[in-house]
């Protein structure tokens, strides 16, 4: 797929696919239950060389709405609509309920040019997963006034937020931009061992003057690490003890 034009980077579609399971899919037996998993734990590694992208997260407990997400990364938009399709026909598709899908792509940041550290996030065209415990994620929209601004005034705001962020070494963000895509402008994603940490970060972020433009940043998920297999059995309380991603 033909992407820009001239030697621009290549970017990648990113998605982050939330989904809610029917109460009903715990009341099936347990050995029609454990097909299930396993034939969706086979899907997932039979399209995850399709994806540069493609990891696990449970939600058990951290959102009453979702729980569990996948976070994929590709250079084709059909990539993302054909392995939701596929999930779609499992035996536990009909139990899956899609509660919330942001689609972006990544995209090189007008903000950093002044700001040179080794990997610079916003130099980047593709999706940098680390595998952290934890990561959150959350769609974003600034106020139409922000891009009314002068170009150096958003500039002196946007080195003051990078300077913030730099404080926090522990988090590592990954955005990525959904003009025309989808109903937000910005998918954020960080992730973390250190949850305090990322708390810290969006407290003293408030107090930056770019907040002032923010318009939404809303809904805000906590999602855990977990492998195919410990997401799914978390699903119906069949936890592992020691949980580690590869």
């Amino acid at each position: 797929m033909k992407q820009g034009s001239g030697d621009a980077p290549r970017r990648q579609f990113v998605s982050y696919a939330f989904y809610h399971v029917s109460p009903s899919w715990r009341a099936l037996p347990t050995d029609e239950r454990s097909a299930h998993k396993q034939e969706v734990g086979d899907l997932w590694f039979h399209w995850r060389d399709r994806f540069q992208v493609l990891r696990t997260y449970s939600l058990i407990g951290m959102k009453a709405d979702v729980d569990l997400m996948f976070w994929q990364a590709a250079w084709e938009l059909e990539t993302h609509h054909q392995f939701a399709a596929a999930l779609r026909g499992t035996q536990m598709g009909p139990y899956l309920i899609q509660k919330h899908s942001y689609l972006a792509q990544t995209k090189r940041s007008q903000y950093i040019d002044k700001h040179e550290h080794a990997d610079q996030e916003g130099r980047r065209s593709r999706i940098r997963a680390i595998g952290k415990k934890y990561l959150f994620v959350y769609p974003f929209v600034k106020t139409r006034e922000w891009y009314l601004l002068p170009k150096d005034e958003r500039q002196k705001m946007m080195d003051d937020h990078i300077a913030v962020g730099h404080r926090y070494g522990s988090v590592s963000i990954n955005t990525s931009y959904s003009f025309g895509l989808d109903d937000q402008e910005f998918v954020v994603a960080f992730e973390t061992d250190n949850p305090d940490d990322f708390l810290d970060l969006v407290m003293a972020l408030r107090e930056v003057k770019g907040s002032l433009y923010t318009l939404r940043d809303t809904p805000i998920f906590t999602c855990l690490n977990a492998t195919v297999e410990e997401m799914l059995d978390a699903l119906d309380g069949t936890l592992v003890e020691d949980r580690v991603q590869a």
